[in-house]
């Protein structure tokens, strides 16, 4: 592994402890985003120093967050792995696993806790403040959908915008 590669994948497993998942498994997701070439279980196993039960595991879970892409190459019995080429196709894939990992059961959570008659002013109090959550998170997946529906050209347009979207609605 180049010293450029390697300080990326050391640093996304850096970073993947703090999004919630794996050391292991950011660093293998990272060597796959970078490689050229589609990479086995053992090729990660060997590159990171890791058990190839361990890269065994770290891909299932990158495979249940739909990151990697299985492979198959005439002539050999292994199975490789792609990243998707395009970054916002990766973005828009992580938007929509966290979504329905977190959001959608925190929003379920909510509406039934907003269903609950109040037994006292605490739990009213309680509830709006609920419904205010709950509208917001709502407000923020409804315009979440809305981005997912634009191009990746309209999206990079959309977000040079920046400080002249902040300065045209103050």
């Amino acid at each position: 592994m180049s010293p450029l590669i390697e300080s990326f994948v050391r640093h996304f497993g850096e970073m993947g402890s703090r999004w919630g998942i794996n050391r292991t498994v950011g660093q293998m997701y990272a060597y796959i985003v970078l490689s050229e070439e589609p990479v086995n279980a053992d090729e990660l196993a060997a590159a990171l120093s890791v058990s190839r039960s361990n890269v065994s595991m770290g891909l299932k879970e990158l495979q249940s967050w739909n990151l990697v892409r299985l492979q198959h190459i005439a002539g050999d019995r292994k199975d490789y792995f792609t990243a998707p080429e395009d970054v916002w196709e990766i973005a828009r894939t992580l938007i929509n696993e966290r979504r329905k990992r977190e959001i959608d059961p925190t929003l379920t959570v909510m509406r039934e806790l907003l269903m609950d008659k109040p037994a006292d002013s605490g739990e009213r109090y309680a509830q709006s403040r609920i419904e205010d959550m709950y509208k917001l998170i709502e407000m923020m997946t409804h315009w979440s959908d809305e981005i997912q529906r634009l191009s990746p050209k309209q999206l990079a347009r959309m977000l040079k915008l920046g400080a002249g979207v902040s300065k045209l609605l103050s």
